[in-house]
């Protein structure tokens, strides 16, 4: 099989001095997604560094591949991404997979990527699906510019700062959720950024049972308030527009105070996120917030 990364020989054995480190999207469900780019990586490469083996096993099997399977996930510890690292500096490919989509967005696949550059080892993408972009795509709303936060923390203050980042956030957002976890999302959202935003939930993706859902804020939460979802999901939701728009309109600018103060943000937060938002002066947002509180 010839070799598929580009790289040195050390003149003596023939052997290469170092490989290249493929990454390699991979289908959200629908197999037929792969590419053919991706399909022949997959079955030249000798080793796969896999998030998840039995689903790497899996995708192998239907495509009569046969390289050697490393576990490589968010637990791995540090000897995991230095065995690999090694494998490439002795000269041999690696291709890196996540559970489906493309690695190192918002899994741990950053880190192998980061320690192959760090060693000079070539990284080359190879382009596919993403759970992002198939969103997007199917949202109808505005994807020219978007702001990404996959999976928000459980609690604590980073996942409050996240939430007032989204009610002040101009682009749209787009963020990951499991199901279980989806309803809490949506209210929080809702909270933040008020009732009447207007969002998509985009669930098992090119799957059999795909479904989008949209509609408000408030509207999506109450209806996954009645139904169990199941398998992962996407959340697009519709950013505030142009700041231009808003500090056009003090009703706006208003409305953005009074949804902040409504989910518990203390006044100095919303004087700055609404400064920051509508182009008002500190002082002036201040004095707004003061005014409705």
């Amino acid at each position: 099989m010839p070799a598929l990364g580009a790289s040195r020989s050390d003149g003596q054995s023939g052997r290469r001095s170092s490989a290249t480190l493929y990454v390699v999207a991979t289908p959200l469900g629908n197999l037929e997604d792969l590419t053919a780019r991706a399909a022949r990586v997959l079955r030249e490469v000798p080793v796969v560094a896999a998030e998840d083996t039995r689903r790497a096993r899996k995708l192998l099997s239907h495509l009569d591949a046969h390289p050697r399977l490393v576990s490589y996930h968010a637990h791995s510890d540090d000897g995991r991404a230095t065995a690999l690292i090694q494998l490439l500096l002795n000269g041999e490919d690696v291709a890196l997979v996540s559970d489906a989509g493309t690695p190192a967005v918002s899994d741990p696949g950053a880190v192998l990527v980061q320690a192959a550059r760090e060693a000079g080892i070539s990284v080359v993408p190879v382009a596919g699906p993403s759970a992002v972009a198939a969103a997007l795509s199917a949202s109808g709303i505005a994807g020219d510019r978007f702001l990404f936060l996959g999976f928000l923390p459980r609690k604590g203050p980073e996942r409050a700062r996240l939430l007032r980042q989204a009610a002040t956030c101009e682009w749209t957002l787009v963020l990951y959720e499991a199901p279980h976890r989806l309803l809490e999302l949506l209210q929080d959202l809702a909270a933040a950024t008020g009732d009447g935003r207007r969002a998509i939930v985009g669930r098992e993706l090119t799957k059999v049972h795909e479904e989008f859902r949209t509609g408000t804020l408030a509207e999506l939460a109450a209806h996954w308030a009645e139904t169990e979802p199941r398998g992962e999901c996407t959340v697009v939701v519709e950013g505030t527009g142009p700041v231009s728009e808003v500090a056009a309109d003090p009703d706006l600018a208003r409305k953005l105070a009074r949804d902040l103060l409504d989910a518990g943000h203390s006044r100095k937060e919303i004087a700055r996120d609404v400064a920051e938002r509508t182009g008002l002066s500190r002082n002036e947002a201040y004095r707004l917030v003061m005014e409705l509180a």
